[in-house]
C-alpha cells in the first residue's frame, strides 16, 4: 500500500510541475507570441509544448488566446513606433501609413483598352447550323422541319 501512495504522490508532484510549466508558457506567449522563445524561457522543449497541446484542449485554448493577446500587443507596439516615426518626419513611415491607410495613396492598377464587338449577321450556313441544332435539341418545337 505504501507504493501506491508514493506513486500517486509522485504523480501529483509531476502534474503540479507540469501545470506550472504550462502557466509559464501561456504567460510568456502573452508577452512574446513566439512558441520557440516562450518554450525556451519556460525551460520546455517545443515538442513537449505541441504534445501538451494535443493532449490538453484547455491548455491549447489558453495558448491560442495568449498568442492572440500577444500579437495584438505587438501590433499596438509596432503601430506606436510607426506613429513616432511619422512624428519624426520619417518619409518611409509616412509613405507606408498613407499607402495602407489612405484610399487616395493606395497602389492602383489602371486598365485601358477598346472592346470590339462583332455585330455582323450570320452567314446562311451558320443560320442553317443553328436551326438544325435547335431541331435536334427539341428546344425549338415550333421550328419548321427541314427537308433534306
Amino acid at each position: 500500500m505504501a507504493d501506491t501512495t508514493d506513486t500517486s504522490q509522485e504523480k501529483s508532484t509531476v502534474d503540479t510541475r507540469q501545470e506550472k510549466d504550462k502557466e509559464a508558457i501561456v504567460e510568456n506567449l502573452r508577452k512574446i507570441p513566439i512558441v520557440q522563445i516562450s518554450c525556451e524561457r519556460a525551460g520546455i522543449n517545443r515538442s513537449t509544448y505541441y504534445r501538451w497541446r494535443k493532449l490538453d484542449a484547455t491548455f491549447a485554448k489558453a495558448a491560442d488566446e495568449a498568442i492572440k493577446t500577444g500579437l495584438a500587443m505587438v501590433n499596438d507596439l509596432a503601430e506606436s513606433q510607426l506613429i513616432s516615426a511619422i512624428r519624426d518626419q520619417n518619409m518611409s513611415g509616412i509613405i507606408f501609413w498613407l499607402k495602407h491607410r489612405h484610399k487616395a495613396y493606395r497602389n492602383k492598377v489602371e486598365i485601358s483598352g477598346k472592346i470590339k464587338t462583332d455585330t455582323n449577321k450570320l452567314t446562311p450556313e451558320q443560320e442553317q447550323a443553328i436551326l438544325k441544332a435547335l431541331e435536334l435539341s427539341t428546344l425549338n418545337n415550333n421550328a419548321p422541319k427541314r427537308k433534306e
